[in-house]
């Protein structure tokens, strides 16, 4: 993981502070997530307080600080989800996987994360795994939509 973060900060070379979230996006694009010791890569090399950069970090939503899943979970709830359902969804799959949003599973295999909106409001109630779009899900649905990518897992 070191290694990577020294191959991002070398793509700035004359980086300031400014430089700090294409930096954090930069690394978590490559790793998934903004781990401690990636946080304390960039704060040697940007000499800030690591306590700087997670402030900065937890400011947006964009950062994660868990390792994704394998199947990373988008469930959307802007206005038209939330109107057609997506706490019931929500509620849901947090039962079936044993995680809040925010979290990964046990077995690394599935991540949930809430977002303000995909953007799909005619889909309504929405969620993306993986980019994958499942439509118009409800608290029945969802079941099956998890078993589905299980049953994937199991035939790999």
């Amino acid at each position: 993981m070191k290694s990577i973060v020294q191959e991002i900060l070398k793509q700035y070379p004359t980086a300031g502070h400014d430089s700090l979230i294409p930096i954090l996006q930069s690394v978590q694009e490559k790793l998934g997530f903004l781990s401690e010791e990636s946080v304390t890569e960039v704060s040697k090399f940007l000499k800030m307080p690591t306590s700087k950069i997670f402030g900065v970090a937890t400011f947006y939503n964009q950062f994660r600080f868990n390792q994704p899943g394998k199947y990373h979970i988008q469930l959307c709830r802007g206005t038209a989800c939330h109107v057609l359902g997506s706490a019931t969804v929500l509620d849901e799959v947090e039962k079936q996987l044993k995680v809040k949003a925010g979290q990964t599973t046990r077995d690394k295999l599935f991540s949930l994360e809430v977002v303000a909106c995909i953007g799909a409001c005619g889909l309504a109630p929405v969620i993306s795994i993986n980019g994958e779009f499942h439509a118009k899900v409800t608290s029945d649905s969802i079941k099956s939509v998890l078993e589905d990518y299980r049953k994937r897992e199991e035939q790999q």
